[in-house]
Parts: structure tokens; sequence; C-alpha cells
């Protein structure tokens, strides 16, 4: 493909996982929530 000149947008994908937070099971999917 020469249809992409700038570089890097065609090798590697620049979107990185998000880091996983403390207390939740995933960057963003906390774990099953009940108020009480």
């Amino acid at each position: 493909r020469k249809v992409f000149k700038k570089p890097g947008l065609l090798t590697r994908d620049a979107r990185i996982k998000e880091r996983r937070k403390y207390g939740l099971k995933k960057a963003r999917k906390a774990p099953q929530f009940s108020k009480r």
C-alpha cells in the first residue's frame, strides 16, 4: 500500500491498551456492583 504516506500508520497500531486500575477487573470494567 502506497496510499498511507505517514510513517507508522500501517505498520503499528497507535492505540495502546489502557492499563487496568486498582479495584477494577480491567481498565474500565468494574466488578459487579451492589448498593448494599
